[in-house]
Order: structure tokens, then C-alpha cells, then sequence
């Protein structure tokens, strides 16, 4: 039977494919103020700068591929049972080969409606318009989890992790709350790998530190694990 292996994942996994994570870009996302981008009151004062941002990031994520890290991931579904739980609105872990994924914050290549957010559709091609609307005939808006809001995946996000076997993080400060908690929700004794070159303290025992970007570190990751089958 095979153990279940955890991938909690965040911005870092995503670097080498050429996204911007906000961390590098000292706050600033393509150079735009969070707080006019990424929260409802962002939309509601300032709807077109809102839909320009995103559809200027999902025009950019068409030209970007998976990387080593992504594929490492998925290659790990041969040895165990992977479920990935990440903090990116990108697909790349699902082009790279990964079958479960959890989107803990949207998802960039989707819209929502305004009025009912379980109204979620697919976005044909990179551009989201106003007059794009949903069954009860309101503006769709950006399928993302914006800061202010809930996370709706959190508490299935927090079932995956209490089952881990293994927990791996890689690419993320654990900074952004509630997503950084999931750490604490795996079980007693749960070995835990962290990925990151800058080395995220996580105060819990039986962590064992990677420090590389996501590509060697999951060439790492991987190699480390193969000696626990």
C-alpha cells in the first residue's frame, strides 16, 4: 500500500517557470499595489485595473511550461499516493502530470460569478471581459481568493494534510495565513521535508531541510524518499 505523500507548494514552485513570486518583487506584483489588485475592494472601486492584472498574469502563465519541479512531483505518484495542495493560481502541477490538486486560492485560467460564487467557469483563452456573464446574468470576476476573503478549500485542505504519511513544502514562506497552518494539522511524528533556498523556519520536529529552488530540491526530495520504500 502506498504512503501518502503530501505536497504543500507555494510561489517558489512556480519561479523557475517564469512567474514572479510576490516575495522577489518587494511586495509588488508586476509592479501594482496588492491592495489595488487583490481584494474586493480593489474590484469594487477599480474593477478595470482589477481584470487588466489578471488578464495581463494568465496572458503570461500561456508562455510559461512546467519546470523539473513540477514534473518531479508528478513522477512521484509511481512510489506514492500524492495529493498536491498549493497556494498558486497557475496550473502548471496539472500540465506537469500531477492528478490531484487543490487550489487553496483560485484558480487563474477560471471566473466566478459575483453573485454566487459556485458559479465557476472556464475562461476561453487568456482574456476575461466585462459583458462575460454568469447563469444569473452577473459580471463574471476573477475565480481567485483575494486577501479579506475566506478560503473556501480550507477545511479539505486540512483533511488531506491530517492523512500525510510524508509532508512536503516547497516554495513557500509559510507567511500567508491560513494556508501556512496546514504544517500543523499533520499527525504526530509525520516527517516533513521543506524545500526552499532561503530556509523557512518551521517549529515543529522531524523536519529535514532542503535548501535548493523546487527543480533540484524535488531531485533531492525524490531521492531521499526512495530510501524510505
Amino acid at each position: 500500500m502506498k504512503k501518502n505523500l503530501v505536497i504543500l507548494s507555494g510561489a517558489g514552485m512556480s519561479q523557475e517557470s517564469g512567474i514572479r513570486t510576490f516575495r522577489d518583487m518587494d511586495g509588488l506584483w508586476e509592479e501594482y499595489d496588492v491592495m489595488e489588485v487583490a481584494t474586493p475592494e480593489a474590484w469594487a472601486r477599480n474593477p478595470q485595473l482589477v481584470m487588466k492584472f489578471y488578464n495581463d498574469r494568465r496572458r503570461q502563465l500561456y508562455e510559461c511550461v512546467p519546470n523539473a519541479g513540477h514534473i518531479g512531483v508528478a513522477e512521484l505518484e509511481e512510489y506514492f499516493e500524492v495529493n498536491v495542495v498549493t497556494q498558486n493560481i497557475d496550473d502548471l502541477h496539472e500540465r506537469g502530470g500531477s492528478s490531484k490538486v487543490l487550489h487553496l486560492h483560485g484558480e487563474l485560467k477560471k471566473a466566478r460569478s459575483s453573485v454566487d460564487e459556485s458559479l465557476i467557469y472556464d475562461i476561453e483563452g487568456w482574456e476575461l471581459k466585462f459583458g462575460d456573464l454568469c447563469a444569473k446574468g452577473s459580471q463574471l470576476r476573477p475565480h481567485i481568493v483575494w486577501f479579506g476573503e475566506a478560503v473556501p478549500a480550507m477545511d479539505e485542505a486540512i483533511a488531506i494534510v491530517e492523512k500525510a504519511d510524508i509532508l512536503a513544502v516547497i516554495g513557500t514562506s509559510l507567511n500567508v495565513y491560513p494556508a501556512a497552518g496546514l504544517i500543523n494539522y499533520t499527525k504526530r511524528g509525520t516527517p516533513i521535508y521543506v524545500i526552499d533556498p532561503e530556509r523557512p523556519e518551521v517549529f515543529i520536529r522531524n523536519v529535514t531541510y532542503i535548501q535548493e529552488k523546487a527543480g533540484k530540491g524535488v531531485e533531492i526530495l525524490k531521492e531521499q524518499l526512495m530510501k524510505s520504500i
